[in-house]
This record gives C-alpha cells, sequence and structure tokens, in this order.
C-alpha cells in the first residue's frame, strides 16, 4: 500500500479509518472465534471438535470470502477512482479493516449452517460446505443489496437467514435417523457450561455485530442501544417460557443457551431505525418466545415430519427469529417518511420518485431471493456433501471387537452414513483425545 497515492494522505485515512471501525471488528471477531466455539460445545462428547472445527471452518471462510468478495466488487489501483471509471480492466482486491469485518459477516453465516449438521458430518465435508456456501452467500448479497437495494444494518436477513436455511436445506438431504438416534446427541453439566461461556460472549458483543456495517453517527448509535434493549427483553421472556414449558418448572439449559440470543437477531434488520426503546424490548420480549417455544415444539417437528435433523436448534435461534426481524423492516418500511429523522436518508436509500410503499416491496424481494438463494444453494451442497461422504464411507470400515475370555472375534460392519453411529457426536472419530485418569 502506498503512503500517497494521487495526492491522497493515506496514512491519515487509515489511522481514521482504524479507529472508526477496529474496536467493532474486534468484537465481532470475538463472537466468530470464542461465541460460536463455544456455544456448539454443549454436546457432551463433542465439545473438542466444536471449538477446533468451529476454528478451521472460520479461518477458511475469512480467506476465501476476502477473495470471493474481491471477485464480486473489484477496485481500481488508485482506490479513490471508482470501478467504473478505472482505466484499467486488471481488478485489485481492496483489503482494509471493514473488509475483514465483511468477511466475518460471511463466516457467522456459514457457522450458523455448521450449527444444523455439527457432529454429523466429516471435516471435508465441512470444508467442501464452507467453499460452496460463501460463494452463494456473496451473490445472494450482491443481488440483495447492490440490485435490490435491500436494506440490513444487522444482517439479520443476509446473515442469519441465508446461514440457517442453507444449513437446514443441506440437512435435509444429509438426513439420517441415526443422527437423531444417537445417544451422544445430549449434553452433560460440563458442556452445558462451556456452552454458556460461549452464549455470554455472544450476548455481550451482539451490539457491535449488528452497528459494524451500519451508516455512522446516530443510525449507528441506534442500532447499539437497540440491540441491547432487545437482548435484556429476551433473556426475560426465554427464562419465563422455559420454566413455563418444563414439566417440573425448571429452567432448561438448551433455551437459556440459545434462546437469549433471539432479541439480537430479530432487532438486527430494524436496529438502525426509529423503532424506540418500547420498540426494541417488544421485539426482543417476541423473539425470546419464539425461539423457546421454537425448541420444545419446533425441532421435534422438524426431525420426525420433515426429517431435518438440527443439532444446535439453529432454526430455533436464527431461522424464526430472522423471519420475524424480516417482516418487522418490511412493515418499518412501508411506514416509514423522511420527516422522522434525517439520516433516515442513510437507511434507506430511495429514489426521490420512490415511496416507502416501494421500499417495503424491496424489503420483502430481499427476504424472498434469500431464501431462494438459501434453500436451493443448501440443497445442492448437501447433495455435494452427501456424495462426499458416499465416497469416503466406502473406503471406512467400523470393526466391532467382542470380548469372551481370551478369545477376541471381531466384526466388519460397513457404515450407512459418514461416520458411523458410534462416533457420532464424538470428539474420537476425528481427534486423538486424552482420556482422563482415575
Amino acid at each position: 500500500m502506498r503512503n500517497n497515492h494521487g495526492g491522497h494522505d493515506n496514512i491519515k485515512e487509515s489511522s481514521e479509518h482504524m479507529k472508526r471501525t477496529y474496536a467493532m471488528f474486534q468484537d465481532v471477531h470475538v463472537m466468530i472465534f470464542i461465541g460460536f466455539g463455544f456455544l456448539m460445545t454443549f454436546l457432551k462428547k463433542y465439545g473438542l471438535s466444536a471449538v477446533s472445527l468451529n476454528m478451521l471452518c472460520s479461518v477458511l471462510s475469512i480467506q476465501w470470502s476476502i477473495l470471493v468478495q474481491g471477485f464480486f466488487h473489484p477496485h481500481c489501483e488508485d482506490p479513490h477512482i471508482p470501478w467504473d471509471d478505472c482505466p484499467s480492466s486488471w481488478g485489485w482486491v481492496d483489503i482494509n479493516v471493514m473488509t475483514l469485518l465483511n468477511a466475518d459477516f460471511a463466516t457467522a453465516a456459514v457457522l450458523i449452517s455448521f450449527g444444523v449438521v455439527i457432529g454429523t458430518t466429516t471435516p471435508l465435508q465441512l470444508l467442501i460446505m464452507v467453499f460452496l456456501e460463501i460463494v452463494v452467500f456473496n451473490i445472494n448479497e450482491y443481488v440483495g443489496r447492490g440490485e435490490i437495494m435491500t436494506v440490513d444494518a444487522g444482517d439479520t436477513i443476509f446473515v442469519h437467514m441465508f446461514g440457517a436455511y442453507f444449513g437446514l436445506a443441506a440437512s435435509r438431504v444429509l438426513y439420517s435417523k441415526k443422527h437423531a438416534d444417537s445417544e451422544n446427541a445430549g449434553a452433560n453439566n460440563i458442556s452445558d457450561l462451556f456452552s454458556m461461556i460461549g452464549t455470554i460472549f455472544l450476548w455481550m458483543f451482539w451490539p457491535s455485530f449488528n452497528a459494524g456495517a451500519a451508516a455512522e453517527g446516530d443510525a449507528q448509535a441506534r442500532c447499539v442501544i437497540n440491540t441491547y434493549l432487545s437482548l435484556c427483553a429476551c433473556v426475560m421472556s426465554a427464562f419465563a417460557l422455559s420454566s413455563f414449558l418444563a414439566p417440573d418448572r425448571k429452567f432448561v439449559m438448551e433455551h437459556i443457551q440459545n434462546a437469549t440470543l433471539a432479541g439480537g437477531v430479530a432487532v438486527g434488520a430494524t436496529a438502525d431505525m426509529v423503532i424506540t426503546p418500547l420498540g426494541a424490548i417488544v421485539i426482543g420480549f417476541a423473539a425470546g418466545l419464539i425461539s423457546t417455544w421454537g425448541f420444545h415444539y419446533a425441532t421435534p417437528f422438524l426431525s420426525s415430519k420433515w426429517k431435518i435433523n438440527d443439532t444446535c436448534g439453529v432454526n430455533n435461534l436464527h431461522g424464526m427469529p430472522s423471519l420475524l426481524g424480516g417482516m418487522l423492516s418490511v412493515l418499518l418500511a412501508g411506514i416509514a417518511n423522511r420527516d422522522m429523522l434525517i439520516s433516515l436518508n442513510e437507511i434507506f436509500p430511495m429514489h426521490p420518485e420512490k415511496g416507502s410503499g416501494w421500499q417495503a416491496g424491496v424489503q420483502m424481494s430481499g427476504i424472498v431471493v434469500t431464501l431462494l438463494f438459501a434453500i436451493v444453494g443448501g440443497t445442492i451442497t448437501g447433495f455435494v456433501m452427501k456424495k462426499v461422504g458416499e465416497v469416503t464411507r466406502n473406503n471406512d470400515t467400523t470393526v466391532h471387537h467382542t470380548h469372551n475370555g481370551s478369545m477376541t472375534t471381531a466384526t466388519v460392519v460397513k457404515s450407512k452414513t459418514a461416520i458411523p453411529q458410534e462416533l457420532l457426536y464424538d470428539d474420537n472419530a476425528f481427534f486423538l483425545v486424552h482420556q482422563f485418569e482415575v
């Protein structure tokens, strides 16, 4: 990078850019590697794999996303010259802190999908999912933000909705009854405690996630305030409904670990709008109820009726709350007017001849297009992952040893899934695990 390009003081510009964006980038970075990583450690035998594979998928997603974003948004050698006016046809990939932040957002979508299939897929299948999903994610965002002009400050639509239904579509293709019947698909006190660490980190830094890409100024401040209030209300409703739904009126850790975050998802698409503090609280309260209800009723229904195995309950934390948030963005865009606040022009880039009804239609179009890209892309990716699993499965056998006195017999059984049933949701499938000595 040159210090002065075309008369511009890049050192000063870079310094100001770092001051404005690095703190929020670091917050989101913590969410990606610690928040998501530890949230998925709730499985009693899959803690090492959850954190480690989360890290592997994240670093690959970040690097690949930077390149794919660069392909869709090429820059001139002088970044101050628009690409359309660039004298050269050779595009450059512009990398700054915002580039890294956008790569983290794309990575969040991948990790949401990862949560659906965690414990039932091989590392190779996950890496294939990363490569394909990042491409589809960027295409969807290019169409949704660039062409349709859908507004989504907190990425409720483009990250949470996309990642959730991409993963659910892939899971439908990969479904096996053995996934749901595995005795390893459960938690214990220790794994629940580690998972709550991830919940706390995500909860603390979620305002930065929603405000990171918002317009600077009062719109960004509203993002932080609205998200914080929504998260607080969400915790209250999640605890209340969790106790009400449990037969013995006790709190269920699965609800507390996940549903307490749903407010951040639901409020994201409207966080920079003038929804008032009461509106943010209502959105968060509703999201907590929907998410908790989903864990109690929707997850078993998806598994038994639709044959979708949702390991982490992604539909409840990201899917349904994102649909709520997306529809709220349609409603608020429809009733918005430019006299409400000066910065509203920064939120809705409407043409002068267009009205609020047009922007509401734009928001709805963004939701529909995102769901189409997610479901179709996830289905195709699921088929690719399934074929890869079949190839690797044919080269693997499971050996069952039976001890009878001094005699040992071995029965070779070929697995019908990418991972043998006894190694589903188990660190021993792909990691060298040191057992505790008693």
